[in-house]
């Protein structure tokens, strides 16, 4: 494994991180690792699909849910 260090952090990020690390119960060193390979190697589509099931899965079987396009459209109205 490679090691890379990183040099003139702005101090409210370093603790910016510090509190997302703590709020994942892990590591600082873990967070930023976790951080850069989401960013370098993003979700697959279908693992995107697989995740909006899930969440779609969430919702009642009794509750409509409104299309998103007509979400915006009113919103633009506005």
């Amino acid at each position: 494994m490679a090691t890379l260090t990183i040099r003139n952090l702005d101090d409210q990020v370093v603790h910016d991180l510090k509190t997302r690390a703590k709020a994942h119960n892990r590591s600082l060193e873990a967070e930023v690792r976790d951080i850069l390979a989401a960013a370098v190697h993003p979700m697959a589509p279908r693992d995107l699909r697989a995740l909006a099931e899930r969440v779609a899965a969430l919702t009642p079987e009794d509750v409509t849910q409104t299309d998103s396009v007509v979400l915006l459209r009113e919103d633009r109205g506005r």
